[in-house]
């Protein structure tokens, strides 16, 4: 039998033979990971980390979740694959159980390898559904990095691939960054309508949006833009496109966040929670009307993955522990705990300017100067003390995502409110290291 590598081994072998994404290659500085369990991973050689980042956003329910494990290995034993032209027995019962979870009359899904095919796909479905080209989306998102989807994204990411997919017509949220804050609903609500009109309604199939951005500041939409949102894209004929890929699947204490605003949206991705990452597997789902547009029409989209058997297990397992363990609502109780605490944090500590979540979706926006907002590292860039940030928590054991002059706490559903303090009493210390830069 082959002896296991050490982490320094697994670090070179992974650098030299394989390319990290958004990195530059000798930058790369990757934590070496041999298992996990719960809350926690461990490099080879046994430091434990707290995984509050939930790896990327997703594996909601945890490390090592048996019933999940069980399931695809049961799966894999008894139908490895088949192709997407026949009908398997998880295919049919996922697709039954998701339009019992799903708001409103989504019932129909179509299933993808992961979150950025899924919002390729609801593209295609609204273009041929509607026969109109273009897409609106906002900045301040982030969609996936296949050409279409990475066209729809607004963030830096997108840059190197323009001028990318035509028909992308981009509009502002309510959010402005740290410094000017936030727009009301109805202003920005006004704004979407003007640009609709400027551009022609008739010409538009889609608005696309996360419905609580991601990686771009766990923002979430102020009450009534969602709805109001939805009310414009009725008037207009344009579908509704909910981007639900990191913020479903009880990520922000609802099934979906689209949930907590009572808005049913035309068109849904998925990814992620939706198999909590134990395997890939992405979904777009849609109204029975859109669904009927395709009984008599070809619908012009294939994936040799689409309906994997054992992606579809691990995601009827994986429903299957969000229900029996009730953690949609641990995650609205817990998250609720964790936004008095890291309030508790903000007030302790001047380099803290904003701190935002819903459900176990959370950021901590940092600053050099509460009274000008200054952001504690520029847009798209670090700075010194983000990076010592970072370091700190690398060193302590807590893994999170340290973007620009914000971090993130987005830990597993299933994390208690003992390991909540113990991560939050990390971050504690590691702001010590931000508030010796602010001014004043």
């Amino acid at each position: 039998m082959t002896s296991k590598l050490s982490g320094d081994q697994i670090v070179a072998l992974t650098r030299q033979h394989t390319l990290y994404e958004w990195s530059a290659q000798s930058k790369v500085d990757p934590i070496p990971v041999a298992r996990a369990e719960g809350i926690y991973f461990y490099t080879p050689e046994g430091k434990r980390f707290i995984d509050f980042n939930s790896q990327l956003m997703s594996v909601n329910v945890g490390h090592g979740e048996q019933r999940i494990i069980r399931a695809i290995t049961e799966q894999l034993n008894t139908l490895d694959y088949a192709n997407p032209f026949m009908a398997t027995e998880p295919r049919a019962r996922l697709g039954a159980k998701l339009a019992e979870l799903c708001p409103g009359d989504i019932d129909v899904f179509f299933f993808t390898n992961g979150g950025a095919e899924a919002n390729e796909n609801a593209i295609k479905l609204a273009r041929q559904y509607t026969g109109r080209q273009k897409i609106m989306a906002r900045y301040r998102s982030y969609h996936g990095a296949t050409a279409g989807a990475v066209a729809l994204t607004g963030d830096p990411r997108r840059w190197i691939t323009e001028p990318g997919m035509p028909g992308v017509v981009r509009v502002t949220d309510p959010y402005h960054g740290i410094q000017r804050g936030w727009e009301d609903a109805a202003t920005a609500l006004a704004n979407i309508e003007e640009i609709i009109q400027l551009e022609g309604p008739h010409t538009i199939a889609a608005f696309i949006l996360e419905t609580v951005t991601g990686t771009n500041g766990i923002l979430i939409p102020p009450d009534g833009y969602l709805e109001g949102l939805r009310a414009l894209c009725t008037r207009y004929g344009i579908l509704m496109i909910a981007d639900e890929v990191m913020a479903g699947f009880g990520r922000t204490g609802a099934w979906f966040a689209v949930d907590h605003w009572k808005v049913v949206p035309d068109l849904i991705t998925m990814a992620k929670g939706l198999t909590s990452s134990y395997v890939p597997l992405g979904a777009v789902g849609m109204r029975r009307a859109i669904a009927d547009h395709f009984k008599d029409k070809v619908f012009y989209g294939g994936l040799t993955y689409n309906s994997h058997p054992v992606g579809c297990a691990a995601a009827l397992a994986a429903i299957q522990v969000y229900e029996e363990d009730g953690l949609i609502e641990k995650a609205r109780v817990t998250g609720l705990i964790m936004k008095r605490l890291m309030a508790e944090v903000a007030a302790r500590h001047p380099s803290v300017g904003a701190v935002r979540s819903i459900g176990l979706f959370g950021i901590v926006e940092l600053v050099r100067d509460r009274s000008t907002m200054e952001p504690m590292a520029p847009f798209n860039g670090s700075s010194e003390e983000m990076a010592a940030l970072g370091r700190f928590f690398r060193q302590e054991g807590l893994y999170t995502m340290v973007r620009w002059n914000s971090f993130y706490t987005n830990p597993p559903l299933t994390i208690t409110e003992a390991q909540l303090r113990e991560a939050i009493a990390i971050i504690d210390r590691g702001l010590e290291i931000t508030d010796k830069a602010v001014r004043g």
